[in-house]
């Protein structure tokens, strides 16, 4: 019994000593304590007296493009040098830490962004999951049968993000001002035709993710000493992104009823409708 228990002490010590030996392992020069203390740049009050003009804007944010590509790197969910890609944080607040909440995004018919159905972790592992058939072969490499296989979807799928965000004119301030409201991971896949097809997956309340954000760094290409996080890329605009849809009375998006080359020129023009009424309130 002596032994036994003089085993297990030694075994309790070695283990002790092994986290020891982790936790003094200082991967760089010093110790951050700015990112993971981050807080929140709470939002300014606004009064709905105080909004002369708004404008609700759709927009996609198309990972491919290289400005964008903080926030597809590194891919994977693994954290690799201190950092995730952004899809990673959405997953990992989603399913473990139970910080963000997801939402119902529709159907392709008939698509819903009003935030009205909350997913449970349940539903939101069961859309990250798909099931896939596949041929079953024999030592000759013939067919003998299929399977039905899990896997998971990866952050590499995750080529786009949609967003809505509200333009406003606020006269208590004399300023033009954005909030972003929500953001929705796109997926890229390949369908049963071997074509490449879109899926949305659901949509997070970009108020709540910000709280999540703040604490995620994202890669800095001049300075690795000045690490933003999210909130910043999505607070400085630091992103590029084409508008796909304003709001109208028809509720439908720009490829809809433009096509091409005139899709992107009418995505200018809405940029440059928000654009020219800021500058015609000063020209008064």
């Amino acid at each position: 019994m002596k032994r036994v228990i003089l085993l297990l002490s030694i075994a309790f010590f070695l283990a002790l000593g092994s986290e020891a030996q982790e936790s003094t392992v200082l991967d760089g020069v010093y110790v951050k304590e700015n990112t993971p203390s981050r807080k929140v740049i709470p939002y300014i009050h606004l009064r709905e007296a105080d909004v002369m003009w708004s404008k609700r804007i759709w927009r996609r944010i198309d990972l491919r493009k290289k400005m964008n590509q903080v926030l597809y790197f590194p891919v994977g969910f693994e954290a690799k040098q201190g950092r995730k890609n952004l899809f990673a944080i959405i997953k990992e607040a989603l399913l473990e830490e139970g910080t963000l909440t997801g939402y119902d995004p529709g159907s392709p018919a008939a698509p819903d962004d009003m935030f009205r159905k909350p997913l449970t972790t349940d539903e939101i592992r069961d859309i990250l999951l798909r099931k896939k058939e596949v041929n079953e072969y024999d030592e000759d490499g013939e067919i003998v049968g299929s399977k039905t296989i899990e896997e998971e979807v990866n952050s590499q799928e995750i080529k786009f993000y949609e967003m809505k965000e509200d333009w406003f004119f606020e006269r208590e301030r004399s300023v033009m001002d954005v909030r972003i409201i929500g953001l929705k991971p796109v997926r890229e896949y390949e369908n049963e035709a071997g074509e490449p097809a879109l899926e949305d997956l659901f949509w997070i309340y970009f108020p709540e993710a910000r709280y999540v954000f703040a604490n995620n760094e994202v890669y800095n290409r001049k300075n690795d000493a000045e690490r933003r996080t999210y909130e910043d890329v999505f607070w400085k605009r630091q992103f590029e992104s084409t508008i796909i849809k304003e709001s109208n009375v028809y509720d439908r998006q720009i490829n809809e009823y433009k096509t091409g080359i005139d899709a992107l020129l009418e995505a200018e023009r809405i940029k440059d409708e928000i654009f020219r009424f800021e500058h015609d309130m000063w020209s008064f």
